[in-house]
């Protein structure tokens, strides 16, 4: 059995390259919110409203502009709901162009609604923030009397909460932890130790560790390189028979040095 150390939590301010490129073709086209009374089936009003991009992923922090176009001669109202906060918003004939500021939360929607004649419609983009782990590096194991410590590094990684990590010893998986308890809104840096207790038969093995983003069907993995676990205490064996080594040279030694003087003494007397 292991045992767990506290799990460590380095968050960075600065800013890494965004990505999201799988996510966004995961995403369908949002049709606008269930239950909505604003857009009734069948409406005869002869007008389309578009969001562009209908996909878009930042790096956490960053701004986005979306711009919302529609058909409607003469639009009666146009307006953006989404829980990002806002920034400026530019207007021309047929499109609003709206500024979302410190995009933060990995996955949010935005929806435009512009009313025309009387009747309103809606289009509706996902907004994603996202940094896959820059990288995994799992340490040399390090024996401390009977157990190995091992310690993982997953770096520059966004949202902490949706990831786990995971160390695995040849084919079993000795830990693995769900870090959902964080909620920190920055990239970090999460160290994970474990103390592993390995027997005869754990040796020889590669050790590796996982990290996995679990985004709501979106998995984004990264993993270490293996590490063999060494048969690190075989140095007690060579110890030990270092020292029956000096031992039996040094009985050796009294022998021999008894022997030498009993032949002197028995020299003399003759």
């Amino acid at each position: 059995m292991g045992s767990l150390f506290p799990l460590s939590l380095l968050f960075l301010a600065a800013a890494y390259p965004g990505v999201g490129s799988a996510l966004g073709r995961r995403t369908k086209r949002a049709q606008g919110p269930k239950g909505s009374p604003l857009a009734p089936s069948g409406t005869s009003v002869p007008f389309w409203v578009r969001m562009s991009p209908e996909f878009v992923a930042v790096q956490p922090g960053k701004s986005v502009q979306l711009n919302c176009s529609n058909s409607c001669p003469q639009p009666q109202n146009s307006s953006l709901r989404t829980p990002l906060r806002q920034g400026k918003t530019l207007t021309g004939p047929g499109w609003v162009s709206y500024q979302l500021l410190d995009v933060r939360a990995w996955s949010s929607l935005a929806h435009c609604f512009v009313t025309c004649a009387g009747k309103t419609r809606w289009a509706t983009s996902r907004i994603t923030a996202y940094k896959p782990p820059h990288s995994v590096i799992l340490e040399p194991p390090v024996l401390k009397g009977r157990k190995y410590t091992l310690r993982c590094h997953v770096t520059q990684v966004f949202p902490v909460g949706y990831l786990v990590v995971t160390l695995r010893h040849g084919s079993r998986v000795i830990y693995s932890e769900s870090l959902e308890r964080f909620t920190g809104l920055d990239l970090a840096n999460v160290t994970l130790t474990y103390e592993f207790a390995a027997g005869p038969r754990d040796f020889w093995q590669p050790v590796i560790c996982h990290a996995r983003l679990n985004l709501d069907g979106l998995v984004v993995r990264n993993s270490s390189a293996p590490i063999t676990l060494m048969l690190a205490w075989s140095s007690a064996p060579t110890a030990l028979a270092s020292v029956s080594i000096a031992a039996l040279v040094g009985i050796l030694l009294t022998v021999g040095a008894a022997y030498l003087c009993k032949c002197l003494a028995m020299k003399s007397q003759a």
